[in-house]
């Protein structure tokens, strides 16, 4: 035995220090400050023995070693019953380490089962006892201890299971997070709830008998415990969005080596709600095996991100990554461009056949109003006055407005991009639409707010809040007052909420892609509707599922939300641009007499 304990202690491991070798690990919060998602061993901030609460002292102590503040490092007693018990029994039921032991083999020593690092543990656990104080050997273990969910110490496992500092346990909580100690994975409140309740009853009853709170605490510990019928948990869907943030966080910082907490835009609660929609309105659509929602307040932060339904099936973010056709979606910029150039709402054009160079676009109801106002044919989204503003503008100035309201995808200079051919993705279109909710102010869509180390040190701090003034008041005041017709009376009626909004529809070419982005005075949200294969969709358009996805998100998002108007320009300033604007108005009124008489020629021409 001699000789056994002589070579233990010529091979012990090193203990000149107590750190631990372990990847650098990314702790991601919402809006709010909780935990959204995490990547490698998240350790919390360390907490002095001071700090801890008594109640949290003294559930681990009843819990893990009654006799720690009396023994050595290693209990005699708690060995001896451990043994009878588990032979009592046939089987391990009983462990007989102590805190101290528990400690020496986390911070030292390897998982595998001998007699030699049985007897290292011993020799260190005296070595523990001798270095350090009982109450600095209860502060380490606590704050490196593995408490379930990927949290390491009880700081990080409060934030993750509760959002509150450890000082601001209550008794319930301090007893939840004593229970882990015995198996964190199995009694983990968020992996199991009912066994993590049993298991925290367990503890406090021990509490009780051990004489450290009495029974009516118990009692009203457990009552109080109905507040917790859902513990913190970001849903599944939000690695979309924590997918989407990682490259930009090695792009801000490069190579990553601490711990890092970034701090991002996102909101859980909308993040709930938008995945519940997302599941409950695309259920119903058995042709649509895809849809995706983001939604954006008017700083151009992103506040949810659903980029499939389903994120454990598919990885694929159909927000940022997916190119699709907009379709009518994109008409937003033709006739932006239109009124930047001198056009009215109510002036008139006609809904009439048009052919530029063999190509002949139909309505979707493949019938001609006649003569139109510009204004309506927005709201009923009519393909071929969209078409001829276009021409009668010139595409140029359609594809550098889209670029100037935030479109990077390539835009073809074609006839046919007033009809939304040019493919771009839900979050670029989005955010294009954003700059009409924030009053014509540009803005950059983003989802990191700061990044700091545990040490609070702030490495990165998002500045600036966009580019300025790209359009004119008077001019987002108009295409705004446009956008709300196409809810009340146009082709976004089923998109409808309890307050003022705007939007637009979208459809692309064979019902491939449904579309409806639009926005309030609060929020700015896209959906989108489609089948990864590109395959065509069975009579869904911009006004059906997505108009009521979007309907259905907005009306709960904004539930006890004041209802509040959405931004227009004084109108002593729009009277002011009207009168100043004579110029454009004989332009405009040119192009539409030229484009009447265009139409009128090829009628002679048929004719005759």
């Amino acid at each position: 035995m001699s000789l056994a304990v002589t070579w233990s202690l010529l091979n012990l491991p090193e203990t000149e220090s107590i750190q631990i070798s372990r990847q650098p690990s990314i702790t991601f919060l919402d809006k709010e400050g909780r935990i959204i998602a995490s990547y490698g061993d998240i350790y919390g901030q360390t907490i002095q023995y001071k700090n801890l609460p008594k109640d949290l002292i003294n559930a681990v102590i009843v819990t893990e070693d009654k006799r720690f503040f009396s023994h050595i490092g290693v209990d005699l007693k708690g060995i001896i019953r451990a043994t009878y018990v588990n032979l009592k029994a046939g089987k391990i039921v009983q462990g007989g380490s102590t805190i101290t032991q528990q400690l020496a083999k986390n911070l030292f020593l390897t998982p595998e089962r001998s007699f030699t690092r049985k007897l290292h543990e011993l020799i260190l656990s005296f070595w523990l006892e001798m270095r350090f104080t009982k109450q600095q050997l209860l502060s380490i273990y606590l704050n490196r201890v593995y408490l379930g969910s990927g949290t390491y110490g009880v700081q990080a496992a409060s934030e993750k299971y509760f959002n509150k500092k450890v000082e601001e346990l209550n008794l319930y909580e301090c007893a939840l997070i004593a229970s882990l100690l015995k198996a964190p994975s199995k009694y983990n409140p968020i992996s199991n709830e009912k066994l993590s309740r049993i298991r925290t009853s367990k503890v406090l009853e021990n509490m009780a008998k051990n004489k450290l709170i009495t029974f009516r605490n118990v009692k009203e510990a457990k009552l109080n415990n109905k507040k917790y019928d859902k513990f913190t948990s970001a849903p599944k869907s939000t690695r979309y969005f924590v997918d989407w943030l990682l490259p930009r966080v090695k792009a801000y910082l490069g190579e990553i080596d601490e711990d890092l907490i970034i701090r991002t835009t996102l909101d859980v609660q909308l993040q709930e709600i938008a995945e519940k929609s997302v599941n409950q309105i695309t259920s119903k659509y058995e042709s649509a095996d895809q849809s995706a929602l983001v939604a954006l307040n008017l700083n151009g932060e992103v506040l949810a991100m659903i980029g499939g339904r389903d994120y454990g099936d598919s990885q694929f973010n159909r927000v940022t990554q997916a190119q699709r056709q907009p379709g009518s979606a994109f008409k937003l910029f033709v006739y932006l461009a239109g009124l930047k150039s001198g056009y009215s709402p109510d002036d008139l054009m006609l809904d009439s056949e048009i052919n530029i160079n063999g190509w002949s676009p139909k309505n979707y109801k493949k019938e001609y109003m006649g003569e139109v106002s510009i204004s309506d044919a927005f709201a009923k989204s009519i393909n071929t006055v969209a078409v001829k503003l276009s021409e009668s503008i010139g595409r140029e100035n359609v594809i550098q407005t889209a670029k100037s309201l935030g479109v990077n995808s390539p835009l073809l200079n074609s006839p046919s991009i007033a009809l939304g051919t040019s493919e771009v993705n839900l979050l670029e279109l989005t955010s294009a639409y954003n700059v009409l909710a924030n009053n014509g102010n540009g803005i950059f869509v983003h989802g990191i707010r700061s990044i700091e180390n545990t040490s609070g040190k702030l490495l990165f701090m998002r500045e600036g809040s966009g580019p300025g003034k790209i359009l004119d008041s008077f001019v987002v005041s108009t295409m705004t007052k446009m956008m709300e017709q196409t809810i009340t009376n146009g082709t976004g009626r089923k998109a409808k909420i309890d307050r003022p909004a705007a939007g637009k529809t979208g459809t692309s070419q064979s019902l491939r892609d449904a579309w409806f982005i639009g926005f309030t005075s609060d929020l700015v949200v896209g959906v989108w509707f489609g089948n990864d294969n590109d395959s065509p969709m069975n009579e869904i358009t911009g006004g059906t599922a997505p108009a009521i996805l979007w309907s259905d998100f907005m009306q709960k998002a904004h539930s006890g939300v004041p209802v509040k108007s959405l931004q227009y320009a004084n109108e002593n300033k729009i009277r002011k641009f009207k009168n100043n604007d004579k110029i454009n108005r004989i332009i405009s009124k040119s192009k539409r007499l030229n484009e009447q008489k265009s139409v009128f020629e090829r009628i002679l021409d048929n004719f005759f």
